[in-house]
């Protein structure tokens, strides 16, 4: 089950408060460069991006976010740190959020003329801290980097907007450390009902990162806990879309697309199963249908355990075996199998 949180919106797209838990990413272009960000992002929207994040060095960063807007169809986030002007000026510009830290971007008076801003837009600002920007007397008190001093930190933050009636609020405690991470969402999951924004901050390269963010994300979703989320690879950030929406296809909360289950194979399989499974992967990567497509090795594998599936093979020697919900339907040559498993998917 869920967690229960309010709902807010970036833009048009809705977070928390039962909605579809989004993907979001962050550009590595320079801002202020519109062309080239244009560019990253719209890529970034035809693998299915819901929110986009922007670095938001100076003004002329911040100024260049209206023109952004102009070519792009999803909402966009600035990422703002010290500077609080540079928060009003991106919110002027039309951004759809804001990433800041009250804490770090000057006293009362600048937090209050961000709040002010915000609240005339209903733009949503989301607190994050990372183990890094914990300050040193709240490591002190807790004993370094842990769940209570992240817990605390992001407490404090969220203190300073509330004193201030602005709950247009999410949250996000991250940090390199999985377990860490994993306690400190719980922990903070069941003080406030605010929305949570999840991921594992530098999960590192995309094949190691990846495994890192599907585990520490996906034990989070698990636990019903998260509303939006973010990959964070050493990469192309398309990468990180892909990967976002595939953890969620995981653990069963986005269902758009086909979902694969194949055998890894052993010394029963006669046909050549991993090549077909990769060209089945690759063809239907385009169907937006939520069916439960099986490839199996032998007979052992094949629609007794994969009966659950909606269709599937089963390998033989030269030839393979079409079943739907485990009942076989015909018998096709191994030359013809990708054709023909193809056909059965689009007329379903």
């Amino acid at each position: 089950m869920r967690r229960e949180s309010r709902r807010i919106y970036c833009g048009d797209v809705p977070i928390g408060g039962g909605s579809q838990v989004t993907v979001q990413s962050m550009t590595n272009t320079d801002t202020r460069d519109v062309e080239a960000t244009v560019s990253q992002i719209k890529a970034m929207e035809a693998e299915g991006c819901d929110i986009v994040r922007l670095a938001v060095l100076d003004m002329d960063a911040a100024r260049a976010i209206g023109e952004i807007k102009k070519s792009v169809s999803i909402p966009l986030i600035a990422d703002i740190h010290f500077d609080y002007r540079l928060a009003i000026e991106s919110v002027e510009s039309g951004v759809d959020g804001l990433r800041i830290n009250p804490g770090n971007i000057g006293g009362r008076d600048r937090v209050e003329k961000v709040v002010e801003v915000c609240r005339e837009r209903n733009i949503p600002i989301r607190i994050g801290v990372n183990s890094g920007s914990i300050r040193q007397d709240i490591l002190d008190r807790f004993g370094g980097v842990n769940e209570d001093s992240l817990v605390y930190s992001a407490m404090e933050h969220v203190k300073i907007l509330e004193e201030l009636d602005y709950r247009n609020i999410k949250l996000s405690l991250k940090t390199t450390d999985v377990d860490l991470t994993f306690r400190a969402y719980k922990k903070i999951a069941k003080m406030v009902d605010y929305p949570l924004h999840l991921g594992i901050t530098e999960a590192g390269t995309v094949w190691a990162g990846t495994i890192k963010s599907a585990v520490g994300i996906g034990a989070m979703l698990l636990e019903g806990i998260g509303d939006t989320l973010r990959v964070s690879l050493t990469g192309d950030p398309v990468e990180e879309i892909r990967v976002g929406k595939q953890i969620l296809r995981t653990v069963g909360l986005l269902k758009d697309r086909i979902e694969i289950v194949s055998c890894p194979t052993c010394g029963r399989t006669q046909i050549d199963l991993i090549k077909l499974a990769n060209e089945v992967e690759k063809r239907i990567s385009h169907i937006e249908k939520p069916i439960k497509l099986a490839i199996m090795g032998c007979v052992v594998n094949g629609p007794g355990e994969a009966k659950e599936a909606d269709i599937g093979i089963a390998g033989g020697k030269g030839e393979g075996l079409i079943f739907k919900k485990g009942k076989i339907v015909k018998k096709v040559r191994e030359e013809d199998l990708l054709e023909e498993l193809i056909k059965e998917i689009e007329n379903m």
